[in-house]
């Protein structure tokens, strides 16, 4: 039988035409998968040919999809068989072995990565030329060595394990290899591959001088990118772009053409930057700016005309440009590569918050004045021009950036560096820059009429003055440059530049350099300007006398003047004093004089200064002189023993800058003296230090610097002996009572000392050793070995630190996970090692007074962690690594299970001390998923079951063991076979795999969620959790899951349900002094000895989580149970007073703080590939505060992407249901709780009301409208049925999740009519509501009125009435629905109270005239009169508040209004709305339920002596007050 089959041709996977009975040529590859949907869909996955063995016409359905093509293929289906499915031919060598096998493990993986076709592709070629025998000697050796290769680096790539070789390419026999070969092998092929894989990839994904550690970095970067400059300046101009507040980033330099482009005009559309090394203190900046500081490059003075000839070049100051970037690198708003900012000009007042631009408004503005105007948002004027960028934070450090964004990051974006340290500074990471800024100086204007325009050039000379070239960096992106020239202002004696610049020397030549400022004036006029000399000089070196760098922070310079040409020969003046001498400050305040031995003609301007700042961040220079002596200890030896003791002073700062040429020359200094022991103490001391800097908080980034120091740097191996004999000398030192100070630091510090000692490669070389000694030894040697300890105690603490060491080798695994050989060798040792013990524990720690319970539990858990280690998990496992696995070494695991069933039965009568302790390994060494090994250890529980039975009769409650039988699944059903077969235990046995089974499915749940993103499931699961340990009264476990639940809470903000959680636990407490019976998380649990003292300290956690989650009617009945314990039984008033003051401050919120109700959604998830906590189930959801249903579905939807979304409301059919894929249903719903009864019928701010109408609530509804019977295209109300569906949750919103589940559902019918009547009733309350609102508030906007009441009144907006007149008024209608006449009065009598009479002139106020006596002394009258309601209230209030532009729309409304008034009285009838106002008196009177109040109105309850209003015509309040003791 033929099945129709169809192949989408998108895929290429048909090709030609049929004709006749031709059958198609063999089909192209798919390239990409086809999963099986339908019932004769064939599966298809990526690189898999079809091959049409059979066509027919006319099969298949073409309908199904207009690109779909059919075709017939047999009934099992044709394909081309896999690779691995292929009958391979006689293999003749071991090598096309290997390729087979390779091949089929690889063709399972590479469709899924797809990176390694092209190699399987050669590979098989190869294996071909291997198989055909002529290859000649030579060539078949280069062949076995390229297909060697390939397969490796294959391998390696497809994290498949490493596969080890001799020199002639044949894979290692491990049974022929010793341990130590087969290390060395490991390692030498892991650095080859390791090798190769880095040659590969480092030119695109390693940033040159940079290590590969980025993904470790704490570190932040911006991405910049410059779309446009606009700026009608008419000449060239330089950009400096810097971050502002740091003030700590290199300049983004662009040099700007006069015609409007890059003068480099590659970077056109080009211009990018990142700042680096943003550490977290930086983001966590009040405000971050992004500074463009703007420099034209011309004339001095823009407005001076050509017709003269003038100077050019000149750095000249024009505008800031600034925008506030804080939100993006906070990340509170999105930052997009391709979203362009525009950062506007500033005009006039007009302030934008985030960004401006303005210009110099005159030559007395220096730039840095400028910034801080613009950031404090200060009026400065522009002239409409802005500058375009895009902005996107980036986050490791530059490689890792590059790795990840190399679209954004590339070989052309300059690297802006952070003018200081990054956060973490890793080995390997190299830096020597200096930064230089020129601050500001004062110039005398001497013999000139005005004062002078300085220029001044900065530049980097050598000891004999020549200029270094190319040294100097105005910022990333600019070319370097010999000389550097300020920005020239106009006429200024006190000139501030604030310019940044880098000099970059190389390190060899920074102890012979200085730096030249020279000062010039600079004139408007060429030839004037041409004239002008040099007239001071000053300098600075770079390295200090003792050899340590320029100090960091300002340096206030000499100035020296003279003739131009003796002012540049450097041999003049670096014999003299550069900086000026902060104690003696006023030695230079005189006129000018010279220096004792200066050459003549250079002397000092005292009437000038000049101030600079440095910065040095440099991983070589230091600028300590404690630190640089010792990291130069060779020049100076006999200083050593000096400079290491003083390495303790020296500021931890600096050291970590310096960390690794400081451990480096620690070890050089132990290692270059290992014939003495003179320095070891010094250095270990040091040492001990070192990590004490890096484990204080300060520093703890350096944590990870120290690791990949030890892993990477550290090469001393032979330290250990010193260090481990310095630890020794110490601690014999404490033994003997001697006093030792460095001990408790080396304590501290123990862990890394120890690394020092063991490092990971030595560590695996170890073990290594360890596992090549164990390979040779045999039974003899075993027992040779144990007699030869001379005492007992210690040949059990030889045992017990052997099974310790074992089993913390097993779970660290100190080799690579690809090293699969090493790891089976060293399991294979390892287990013989452990059954010879075993049979050791059995003979000499077993029988009485010998047996030793620690040393046995040790052997358990030994042997229940070396069964589940992953490296035996053969099911993980390819079958081709399985199967070799099985070939070489066997299933290790059922040999060491077989052996911890016989110890365990070995034990007899001690089995009970090791329950409850040992039932978690065993069940954990149960869930290996091994037939055979679970058949053996299964009965090992029911042994368990069997003495705790035995030793406790009636025993432990079922409830109580399934506890403490852990979370996972055994195989129950060979259990409760040995149970049912001991009567005893039948149904206790039972009990327990129901009870567990329910404990299982819960957290299994748990564990398939906790580890998501998305939180929101592990909230349910914890819920059911901790529902099931309240069921069977396990109140630690209960308890501990409701802070895991409140933790969850709170991470995501969600105070209420957090408040809600922890009530729980509250209300287990008592008001007694009775101690805690549960332990309770927390820091504080310690101090919280008594329920009380617990009870109390949540109560105002809730209080506050309440308070923060604006639920303050809950916060206030905390409140008052609070202040009943204050008042009543402790009598503490000043907690009292503040208790209160917080429940008055709750009132207060509750009235004045704006509190928007929750939106509530019903959610289904359909389909069996939801978890089963989810599965075909429906909750209400409630949203968080101004959330929209879209941002919701996203929401829902993140965890589920292959969900589909259903677009119904209506409950999905069966075949979704049953389906195995996901859908997800979601729409709104609204609460449907009734009015609490002690607010009905009373007037209550609706600030209070609201609270109630969307909280505490159960049921909710929602409804759906749909037509019946015949269409009328004028009037949708004829025939607009509602169909409403309410749902029950398990308990009320908001509880102790945002959602619950709906446990029941109710469907109802609403007819036209009702809906109508229902409308009719909603549009009344929402008119009083407005009313009612506008009078409390006179301030509210007139909008909302505006449209509710023209809806109403304007038949042209919404139709009025007469939709329904039409609809339900007329004869026929009346005549077919005689069951609908009570209805439509109530109908009509709705519409007839909406438009009542007309307004009295008192407006409901209790005329001052009235005084009326009354039966009860004191109390007046209740008058009656005349009162505006609903419609004529809401358009009087409108009349009032209206704006004379919108008067026409007004009277407008008023128009519609009386028309409206006067059809409804003459259809239905006159209601005139009265109010009767006052108080009622006595006890017998308004004390009971008044009658039914007109529809849509409330009734009220009145107490005596209360004031009142009612609304109501004058017949039903003659009616109400009848008998009341009122007027």
């Amino acid at each position: 039988m033929a099945h129709g089959v169809q192949v989408h041709r998108a895929w290429g996977l048909v090709r030609g035409s049929r004709q006749g009975s031709q059958l198609p040529a063999p089909l192209p590859t798919a390239v990409w998968n086809f999963p099986r949907t339908k019932e004769h869909h064939l599966p298809l996955q990526i690189g898999e040919m079809v091959h049409i063995l059979q066509a027919s016409e006319g099969k298949g359905d073409p309908r199904v999809h207009p690109s779909v093509g059919s075709c017939t293929l047999p009934a099992a289906g044709a394909r081309t068989p896999r690779l691995a499915d292929r009958e391979s031919v006689e293999e003749s060598t071991p090598m096309v072995q290997e390729i087979t096998t390779t091949l089929r493990e690889w063709a399972t993986i590479w469709k899924q990565l797809y990176v390694v076709r092209r190699m399987m592709q050669e590979l098989m070629e190869q294996r071909s030329q291997l198989l055909s025998g002529t290859l000649p000697k030579d060539q078949l050796l280069r062949l076995r060595k390229e297909v060697t290769g390939k397969m490796d680096y294959g391998n390696k790539i497809l994290a498949l394990d490493l596969v080890v070789r001799d020199e002639d390419e044949n894979i290692l026999d491990p049974d022929r290899t010793s341990v130590i070969s087969l290390f060395q092998a490991h390692r030498r092929a892991a650095q080859t591959l390791t090798q190769r894989i880095q040659e590969e990839t480092s030119p695109q994904q390693t940033a040159p001088g940079r290590g590969t550690h980025g993904a470790a970095s704490p570190s932040h970067n911006l991405y910049l990118c410059v779309r446009n400059f606009v700026c009608h300046i008419g000449e060239e101009a330089q950009l400096f772009m810097a971050l502002y507040d740091p003030g700590e980033h290199e300049n983004y330099v662009i040099r700007w053409a006069s015609t409007g482009v890059p003068q480099d005009i590659e970077l056109l559309n080009n211009l990018k930057a990142v700042f680096t090394d943003l550490g977290s203190t930086d983001l966590k900046r009040e405000r971050l700016f992004l500074v463009c500081q703007i420099i034209r490059v011309g004339r001095m003075d823009l407005r001076d005309s050509h017709s003269r000839k003038l100077s050019t070049g000149l750095r000249r100051p024009f505008g800031i440009s600034v925008m506030d970037i804080t939100d993006i690198t906070k990340g509170t708003c999105d930052s997009d590569e391709d979203k362009q900012h525009f950062i506007p000009d500033q005009r006039e007042k007009v302030f934008s918050p985030n960004c401006a631009f303005s210009r110099v408004a005159a030559d007395g503005d220096f730039l840095h004045n400028m910034i801080r105007k613009v950031v404090e948002g200060k009026d400065i004027n522009h002239k409409g021009q802005g500058l375009w960028v895009s902005l996107k934070m980036l986050w490791g450090d530059l490689s890792q950036v590059r790795k990840d964004h190399p679209h954004l990051v590339d070989r052309s974006t300059a690297v802006a560096r952070k003018l200081g340290y990054p956060e973490v500074i890793m080995p390997g990471d190299v830096r020597n820059d200096i930064y230089l800024t020129l601050v500001q100086g004062e110039f005398d204007k001497g013999n000139k009429k005005t004062q002078k325009n300085v220029e001044v050039t900065v530049c980097v000379c050598d000891e004999a003055g020549n200029v270094m070239q190319n040294v100097i960096h105005a910022g990333a992106g600019d070319s370097p440059t010999s000389h550097y020239r300020s920005v020239v202002y106009y006429q200024q004696r006190h000139q501030r530049w604030m310019e940044t610049l880098k000099i970059a020397v190389p390190i060899e030549d920074v102890h012979r350099t200085h730096l030249r400022f020279t000062f010039r004036h600079r004139s408007s006029s060429d030839s004037k300007d041409r004239s002008e000399r040099i007239f001071s000089i000053a300098f600075v070196r770079l390295m200090r006398p003792d050899g340590t760098t320029l100090r960091d922070g300002e340096h206030d310079l000499v100035l020296y003047k003279g003739d131009s040409k003796k002012l540049e020969d450097a041999s003049t003046y670096l014999s003299l004093p550069s900086e000026r001498n902060v104690s003696e400050p006023k030695l230079l305040s005189g006129s000018s004089f010279r220096v004792s031995g200066a050459t003549p003609g250079l002397a000092v301007s005292t009437r000038d200064s000049f101030q600079i700042s440095t910065l040095v961040c440099s991983t070589k220079l230091t600028q300590n002189v404690n630190l640089l002596g010792l990291l130069k200890w060779r020049s100076k030896p006999s200083l050593l023993c000096g400079n290491l003791q003083k390495l303790m002073n020296v500021d931890g700062g600096e050291v970590i800058k310096f960390l690794q040429d400081t451990l480096d020359a620690l070890f050089s200094i132990m290692m270059e003296h290992s014939e003495t022991d003179v320095y070891d103490a010094l250095v270990f001391d040091a040492l001990v230090f070192i990590v004490g800097l890096v484990a204080d908080r300060k520093f703890q980034h350096f944590n990870t610097v120290l690791e990949a120091y030890i892993r990477q740097h550290f090469s001393a191996t032979l330290a250990y002996k010193k260090l481990l004999s310095v630890l020794t000398q110490y601690m014999e030192q404490a033994g003997r009572g001697e006093p030792c100070e460095s001990l408790p630091r080396t304590f501290k510090a123990l862990e890394y000392i120890f690394k020092f000692i063991v490092p990971p490669l030595p560590q695996s070389h170890y073990v290594a050793c360890m596992a090549a000694i164990l390979s040779q030894m045999d039974k003899e040697h075993y027992s040779t070995y144990i007699q030869a300890f001379p005492s007992r105690p210690e040949l059990m603490d030889f045992l017990m630190e052997t099974f310790i060491l074992f089993k913390d080798l097993i779970g660290k695994t100190v080799y690579p996970g690809d090293w699969m050989v090493m790891n089976m060798v060293q399991n294979r040792e390892f287990l013989r090692a452990i059954n010879h013990f075993a049979a050791t524990l059995t003979e000499m720690f077993l029988h009485n007074s010998d047996f030793e319970l620690q040393l046995w539990n040790n052997y358990f858990h030994l042997a229940v962690a070396f069964l589940t280690q992953d490296s035996l998990q053969l099911e993980n496992f390819s079958p081709a690594k399985r199967n070799s696995i099985l070939a070489k070494y066997g299933d290790m695991r059922a040999t060491i299970g077989a052996s911890i069933r016989d110890m365990w039965y070995s034990l007899g009568q001690r089995k009970i001390e090791f329950i409850p302790g040992m039932v978690g390994p065993i069940l954990e060494m149960t869930l290996v998923p091994e037939l055979e090994l679970r058949k053996s250890t299964i009965p090992i529980f029911f042994d368990m079951m069997l003495c705790e039975n035995y030793s406790c009769p009636g025993g432990r409650s079922t409830a109580e063991l399934a506890v403490q039988w852990d979370p996972w699944a055994p195989l129950f059903p060979s259990l409760l076979s040995c149970c049912q077969s001991h009567p005893e235990l039948a149904k206790p046995g039972e009990d327990f795999v129901r009870l567990v089974s329910e404990l299982l499915e819960r957290l299994l749940d748990y564990r398939a969620v906790m580890n998501d993103e998305n939180k929101t499931y592990s909230m349910s699961c914890t819920v059911n959790l901790l529902n099931f340990y309240k069921e069977i009264d396990r109140q630690a476990m209960y308890i501990r899951y409701l802070y895991k639940l409140k933790d969850l809470h709170i991470s995501y903000e969600n105070y209420t349900e957090g408040a809600y959680t922890l009530l729980l636990h509250a209300r287990l407490l008592t008001w007694s002094e009775e101690s805690n019976a549960a332990p309770v998380p927390g820091p504080h649990s310690l101090q919280l000895h008594t329920q009380r003292q617990l009870k109390e300290a949540l109560y105002n956690q809730i209080i506050e989580y309440f308070d923060q989650g604006k639920m303050w009617e809950e916060a206030i009945h905390i409140c008052k149970e609070l202040a009943e314990q204050y008042e009543s039984h402790l009598f503490d008033y000043e907690m009292l007073s503040d208790i209160l003051q917080r429940e008055a401050k709750f009132y207060e919120k509750i009235l004045k703080v704006l509190r928007p109700s929750p939106d509530y959604f019903a959610v289904g998830y359909y389909g069996q590939g939801f978890p089963t906590f989810l599965r075909n189930k429906v909750f209400i959801y409630r949203g968080k505060e101004y959330e929209r249903r879209e941002d919701f579905e996203m929401r829902l939807l993140s965890p589920f992407p292959n969900a589909e979304k259903l677009k119904s409301t209506s409950p999905p059919g069966q075949d979704i249901t049953d389906s195995p894929g996901q859908y997800i249903q979601c729409f709104t719903v609204q609460p449907a709780e009734e009015a609490k009864v002690r607010l009905r019928g009373r007037s209550i701010p609706e600030q209070i009301t609201n609270f109630y109408k969307s909280n505490h609530v159960q049921r909710f509804s929602y409804s759906r409208p749909f037509k019946r019977g015949p269409n009328d295209p004028d009037n949708e109300f004829a025939n607009m049925w509602i169909e409403r569906t309410t749902f029950r949750t398990a308990y009320p919103l908001p509880g102790i999740l945002r959602w619950f589940v709906v446990t029941s559902t109710e469907t109802i019918i609403i007819s036209p009519l009702e809906n109508a009547i229902e409308t009719m009733m909603k549009t009344n309350e929402k008119i009083m509501s407005e009313i009612n609102r506008h009078q409390n508030d006179p301030s509210l906007p007139i909008n909302p009125l505006s449209m509710l009441l023209n809806g109403i009144v304007d038949p042209a907006v919404m139709g009025g009435f007469a939709k329904y007149e039409k609809a339900f008024f007329q004869e026929p209608y009346m005549q077919e629905h005689p069951e609908d006449a009570g209805n439509i009065e109530k109908l009509k009598d709705l519409i007839a109270w909406q438009v009542p009479g007309a307004a009295s002139p008192w407006q409901g106020q209790l005329p001052p005239s009235v005084r009326c006596p009354s039966p009860c002394q004191g109390a007046p009258r209740v008058p009656v009169v005349p009162q505006i309601p609903l419609l004529a209230e809401g358009i009087r209030i409108h009349g009032q508040k209206v704006t004379e532009d919108l008067r026409p729309f007004h009277e407008r409304m008023e128009q519609c209004f009386e028309q409206l008034r006067a059809k409804v009285e003459s259809q239905y009838g006159a209601r005139e709305m009265v109010s009767a106002r006052g108080w009622a008196w006595g006890w017998h009177g308004w004390g009971g339920q008044l009658p039914p109040p007109p529809p849509g109105l409330a009734r009220l309850r009145v107490a005596a002596g209360q004031p009142v209003q009612v609304w109501g015509s004058r017949e039903q309040l003659a009616e109400a007050t009848a008998g009341a003791g009122t007027g």
